[in-house]
């Protein structure tokens, strides 16, 4: 089984996909005027936005379901993987993933406000349906969605729950199945509840993992603070191959910076539009510059985190794809969870390892979450036109099994899994992206026009030449905006 998923890893994450990534992460940069720079105060700003109506969420829990997607076990393990495979270099390069990325996000999540629909009383929208309203294509849209719903329900829970499973065993001992046990029966509770249940657990948990993450990881830094201009230094250098030491994993630096940051972020993978989507905004580019911010939470604070405290104490190890030493701080243990609680143990004994625990516990946990809110999306979108109510119940049952079997499996087959569904999506979803990216530019540019003109900016898509946005001609006219501010007790901008 195991050869077979690198097999196919092998096909799909060739390095066509690596450059693909990274090439249009940069043209989306270049187009919107790096976007990601230029409007970051603004992203700050529609964050705290708690706009939300009967049938939507406010942009900071759509934000926030997101993260709980994208902060997960990529930035704990995942972080710990690519230096083991690319050296120190792998780190350079899941930030360059992460600032060209920032524009990705922003189209497709642009791209999931502008082609959303209002299904069974929610807000939902993704790839599939823009690729199906924008792109005319209902072939591609249904093989997307799919593949989603059984990379999300399927391929990728096990992934976390592995991760899980190895962080309790270390810390505390637990054996996994009493771990796979708990999981699912936390999973159920949650998952049986639907959309507001989820987006409110988000949103409470999802910040406090992340802050007291970062927090921590920045004490353990301070105390080596002498070591850090050192480890940036060595960081640049190997992704480069200008360290005599990793020079000769060049290759193997970018294609595991690129994989484990796809991985974690997930820009342009497909799945921040879901969540988005999901939020009662007044002008689609709002979301999607709340999403691009999103990248930057999880990979350049997040997953750096990660990668200071390693190379700061240590605890890591690195290899040569023959399976040579070239460096090795910490033995005995595998590539994994097992190296930050080994760094943070060495710095805080008796709090670290349990620290360490806990934080992937919430991490994983909430992506599992997010992952079943994706695929239900999905299974909402097939829904439309072939109605197949048990589906969801079957996704409700598949989710919960595949999480168990994550638990109790190798971490090499769950994360070949995990790495299979990641890239399959993102041939997809980049692909359509690329086709449809003007659209996401001509409302960026829409928005910018109307906040110039001191305007809360308002969508019209038949203003813009924007056809097929059904849903903003039928329920979001800016009369009937105004009238929904108004029940809200909010006073609309001219």
């Amino acid at each position: 089984m195991l050869d077979l998923v690198n097999t196919l890893n092998g096909l799909v994450w060739s390095p066509a996909l690596i450059y693909l990534c990274l090439g249009v992460g940069l043209y989306f940069s270049l187009r919107g005027r790096f976007l990601q720079v230029r409007h970051f105060k603004e992203m700050l700003r529609l964050m705290f936005d708690g706009r939300a109506d009967a049938h939507g969420i406010t942009s900071f829990q759509a934000l926030t379901m997101t993260l709980a997607g994208r902060v997960g076990t990529g930035n704990i393990a995942g972080v710990a993987t690519a230096i083991t495979f690319g050296g120190p270099g792998a780190v350079f390069w899941m930030w360059m993933v992460a600032f060209l990325g920032a524009s990705s996000a922003f189209v497709e999540s642009t791209l999931g406000q502008v082609y959303k629909e209002k299904l069974d009383g929610q807000y939902r929208g993704g790839p599939a349906f823009y690729i199906e309203r924008g792109l005319g294509m209902k072939w591609y849209a249904l093989i997307f969605a799919v593949v989603t719903i059984f990379a999300c329900g399927v391929l990728l829970p096990g992934v976390q729950a592995n991760s899980i499973a190895v962080g309790v065993q270390n810390a505390l001992g637990i054996h996994p199945n009493t771990t796979a046990g708990v999981l699912a029966v936390m999973l159920g509770l949650i998952i049986f509840g639907g959309v507001k249940r989820i987006a409110t657990f988000a949103e409470v948990v999802v910040p406090f993992m992340a802050l007291g993450y970062i927090i921590v990881a920045c004490v353990i830094v301070a105390l080596n603070i002498s070591e850090l201009p050192g480890v940036i230094s060595l960081i640049f250098k190997s992704a480069f191959g200008l360290d005599a030491g990793f020079g000769a994993i060049l290759g193997m630096a970018i294609m595991w910076g690129v994989k484990r940051g796809v991985y974690s972020n997930e820009a342009g993978q497909g799945t921040g539009p879901h969540a988005s989507s999901a939020a009662a905004v007044s002008h689609p580019a709002k979301q999607g510059l709340v999403q691009a911010f999103s990248v930057y939470v999880d990979t350049l604070f997040v997953c750096s985190a990660t990668a200071f405290m390693l190379l700061i104490t240590g605890q890591y190890n690195v290899q040569a794809p023959d399976g040579s030493a070239l460096f090795t701080g910490i033995a005995g243990v595998a590539a994994g969870p097992g190296y930050v609680q080994t760094a943070m143990e060495n710095i805080m004994p008796g709090f670290g390892s349990y620290f360490v625990a806990t934080a992937l516990f919430f991490f994983a946990f909430t992506t599992i979450v997010a992952y079943y809110y994706i695929a239900e999306t999905n299974i909402a979108y097939i829904n439309r036109t072939i109605s197949r109510p048990w589906l969801t119940l079957v996704l409700k049952f598949a989710i919960i099994a595949a999480t168990v079997y994550g638990t109790v499996k190798t971490a090499d087959l769950a994360w070949g899994l995990g790495d299979l569904g990641v890239g399959l999506m993102a041939w997809l979803n980049i692909i359509a992206i690329v086709l449809m990216h003007k659209v996401a530019y001509v409302c960026l540019k829409d928005y910018e026009a109307q906040q110039k003109a001191g305007k809360d900016p308002v969508f019209h898509p038949e203003k813009l030449g924007i056809k097929n946005a059904d849903y903003w001609t039928g329920n979001r006219s800016e009369e009937n905006l105004k009238a929904e501010l108004e029940e809200l007790g909010e006073t609309p901008k001219s």
